[in-house]
């Protein structure tokens, strides 16, 4: 990433935990992976050359642009979705500050839709980072449209422990992942399919 645009995604990281700060109502906060955690999934993209990326949880925008950014060394794409549609415009905006709007689609769209929809085998590369009690439910499709050899990584894995036992339990007994939990920021789960 050029220092411009980390310069400005660090702004935005800034911002975002100052703004979560202040906020007691979790629902209400950007809830930003921490900057690390958002280094290492682009390199992750570009290991993976992945060129259909699928970010699940826009909110502000900050891991998108990370994953944006190494999109454009692997002349990809990326489609976030989120279901608030006031945190996809401003996500829109800080993009296109970031100057990687042209290799992003922004939908404010539930999860389960634009995995249910999307091909088989179609992701390359997938972040989920949304609300947890749904990940059971979108297991099945999140292995379906991984591409093999597909990198799956989740977000929030060993600070929410608590509330990813059944998904984990799913996850962990599944036969088309080679797994690790990576003890950044928040925890991150790393699944490549074979």
């Amino acid at each position: 990433m050029n220092e411009v645009r980390r310069k400005l995604a660090g702004e935005l990281y800034a911002q975002n935990k100052k703004h979560d700060d202040a906020l007691a109502d979790r629902l209400l906060r950007f809830r930003s992976v921490d900057p690390p955690v958002a280094e290492l999934l682009g390199v992750l993209v570009r290991a993976r050359n992945a060129r259909h990326i699928l970010e699940i949880g826009t909110s502000s925008g900050y891991s998108t642009i990370w994953l944006a950014d190494a999109a454009e060394q692997t002349d990809g794409s990326v489609l976030t979705v989120d279901t608030d549609g006031e945190r996809t415009e401003f996500a829109r905006k800080n993009l296109e500050n970031a100057g990687v709007l042209d290799r992003v689609t922004l939908r404010t769209q539930d999860a389960a839709l634009a995995l249910s929809s999307s091909h088989s085998g179609h992701w390359e590369f997938i972040f989920l980072d949304a609300e947890r009690p749904e990940y059971p439910k979108y297991l099945p499709d999140l292995v379906r449209t991984l591409a093999p050899h597909g990198v799956l990584a989740i977000d929030n894995v060993l600070s929410h422990e608590n509330e990813l036992v059944e998904f984990t339990r799913m996850i962990e007994a599944e036969p088309n992942f080679t797994q690790t939990v990576v003890a950044i920021g928040a925890g991150l789960r790393v699944a490549v399919k074979s």
